[in-house]
């Protein structure tokens, strides 16, 4: 018999060519029986998948006022390639648009990433419920196009846009970096809506419906068996409260400045006001592509928010922490007393100040905001030691553990850290070892290169009420229920002052509204014991601007406050009264004096010139 010795190699091959026919068998067997996973992928060119949006999550103050929800809004969506000849006109005039905005509509859609004329394509975003109620009734005579539902904002107090912020389309670069989003959506721009954007958000659902070889649709796909229902965003109760914000709003009315509120036992913000402000329903839908470019070119720039990002020199108001600084090194004591003859002078420098009795101990010279009171006193802390560089190295310490001259690692999306020189400053200036306590003399009284934002000042104030601590600023108050969301809110932070030492300092700032000569004592209240320091921030570019800080009651404080008013003068004239309201309204719960809203309600800083020249 003939023998090929090429025979077992033949029955191998035929072996592993009958074993990978069986795998693949199984694997078929098991595809098209077993596991239809698949099967949307593989009848994916006759579906159509259509985005189910979620709710986004609703926005409350602390008393649980909703101040945001939703209302639904639709997205006329088209497939270029199924539309017909129809009557643009008549179609415009459904859609509430002219011709060029319907082709500027075309234009925006053909140049957007993925557009194809096979598939789906957002061609008007938002269309509102009474525009759609008008053209669902017509849609037949449009083929090609179809409305896909979605939500809007929805703001039941016109306060507050700076707080709770805006939505708008989401930008290109964002689209690339988070698999989340696509071209089309939402996202929040600013505000709460920003901070909290992936806990408001939700998650969006799809629906699968089947389309005939003519793309007509003919049902869902599976009987739903993968379509997946939206998941609503979380609703957020902020700290905030909307009548104390709709209040402070109410007073800085034609004024340009800011109010900061804060409850010293939480660090919770209970009003944050820009002014000017808008109203946010400007920017719902549509109607923010017109409304946003006015507002970013309003000259008054109502959209920058000043209690987070104006930085100021603290002015007087920032003798409080010279005072406590004095007190914690030993160089100044309760009674320690400073003659002031209209101001500070050393050599041929003069730093001047009003009228006033003298000499003055510390209670005093802080309720009579005594400049060279607090002159001498820094001056003292720098020289205590061996040079002026170390003394004011330990002074800057002092300084910053107050929160000033960094970010205060809230929950806010914006913000600014002010300003607060390291030594290296004044040496590449005048060489180190060239410059002494009187060089940098005007940081006494919270002048020169100094500078601070409202809710820094805010915040400093809390920590004085606190006697040494203060906790982190922030505007919410629980996420979904949940207070625990972020504990970092719940650890005080202490100061380098010993807790001691502020009953004195804390004296002098109520004896700025309880003294005759104290600058606040008009604004005295029979019913509540406030404390409080002004403040008049130099303007190298217009007039001083009023600045006042304050906490009431002094025992167990409610609330902590700081108050800007650009370009008005005395911290007495704008800013005291404007606290002082603000106070009594969070603590007693009502005004006892309308004559002094009505004042500040009425006084128009912004016009006054064209007024003065008329």
């Amino acid at each position: 018999m003939y023998y090929s010795k090429y025979a077992p190699r033949r029955y191998v091959i035929l072996g592993m060519m009958f074993l990978l026919a069986l795998i693949i068998l199984i694997r078929l067997f098991y595809l098209q029986v077993i596991d239809d996973s698949y099967k949307l992928s593989a009848e994916s060119n006759v579906l159509r998948a259509i985005k189910i949006y979620p709710d986004r999550g609703y926005i409350y103050d602390r008393y649980g006022n909703l101040l945001v929800s939703n209302q639904p809004a639709y997205d006329l969506m088209t497939i270029p390639k199924e539309v017909k000849e129809l009557d643009t006109l008549e179609f415009c005039k459904d859609l509430g648009l002219s011709l060029e905005e319907l082709k500027q509509c075309f234009v925006k859609m053909k140049e957007s990433r993925g557009y194809s004329r096979f598939r789906p394509s957002v061609l008007v975003k938002e269309l509102s419920k009474e525009t759609y109620a008008s053209l669902q009734e017509k849609l037949y005579k449009y083929p090609g196009f179809y409305v896909q539902q979605r939500t809007l904002r929805d703001y039941k107090y016109p306060v507050g846009a700076n707080v709770v912020g805006y939505i708008s389309q989401v930008p290109r670069s964002i689209v690339k970096a988070d698999p989340y989003y696509e071209s089309g959506d939402n996202i929040g721009i600013s505000g709460i809506e920003k901070a909290y954007e992936e806990q408001l958000r939700g998650q969006k659902g799809v629906r699968y419906v089947v389309r005939d070889v003519h793309n007509r649709e003919k049902g869902s796909f599976a009987d739903g068996r993968y379509d997946t229902l939206p998941q609503s965003g979380q609703d957020i109760i902020t700290t905030i409260s909307a009548d104390l914000q709709a209040f402070g709003e109410q007073l800085m009315q034609n004024k340009v400045g800011s109010i900061v509120a804060i409850e010293p036992s939480t660090g919770e913000i209970l009003c944050l006001v820009t002014s000017p402000s808008y109203n946010p329903k400007l920017l719902i839908g549509r109607e923010r592509a017109v409304n946003y470019p006015k507002l970013q070119e309003d000259s008054l720039k109502p959209m920058f928010d000043r209690a987070l990002l104006a930085e100021y020199p603290p002015g007087s108001t920032f003798k409080l922490l010279n005072a406590l600084i004095g007190l914690q090194e030993g160089v100044l004591r309760p009674y320690t007393r400073y003659a002031c003859q209209e101001g500070f002078r050393w050599g041929s420098l003069k730093v001047g100040c009003h009228h006033h009795p003298s000499p003055v101990d510390l209670r005093q010279g802080i309720a009579t905001s005594c400049n060279a009171y607090f002159c001498y006193t820094y001056k003292s802390i720098l020289e205590k030691h061996p040079s002026a560089e170390l003394g004011y190295t330990i002074w800057r310490d002092y300084i910053g553990s107050f929160g000033l001259g960094d970010f205060l690692n809230n929950d806010l999306p914006t913000g600014r850290r002010g300003l607060l020189p390291k030594s290296t400053y004044y040496d590449n200036i005048y060489g180190r070892g060239s410059w002494k306590a009187v060089t940098n003399i005007s940081l006494a009284i919270g002048q020169g290169e100094l500078l601070a934002t409202p809710i820094q000042m805010a915040n400093m104030t809390a920590a004085i009420a606190n006697k040494g601590e203060f906790f982190t600023p922030h505007i919410v108050k629980s996420v979904g229920g949940n207070e625990n969301f972020n504990d970092r809110f719940k650890v005080p932070k202490k100061t380098l002052i010993d807790s001691v030492h502020f009953d004195v300092v804390i004296d002098g700032m109520q004896r700025v509204f309880e003294d005759p000569g104290g600058t606040a004592y008009w604004f005295r209240l029979p019913n509540l014991t406030q404390c409080g320091k002004t403040g008049t921030a130099q303007n190298t570019k217009g007039e001083d601007h009023s600045a006042f800080i304050a906490f009431a009651p002094r025992e167990n404080p409610q609330i902590a406050i700081a108050v800007y008013v650009e370009n008005a003068g005395w911290g007495s004239s704008y800013a005291a009264p404007i606290a002082s309201l603000m106070m009594e309204k969070y603590v007693t719960g009502e005004i006892t004096r309308d004559y002094l809203v009505k004042r500040m309600v009425e006084a128009d800083l912004i016009h006054k010139e064209e007024k003065d020249g008329q």
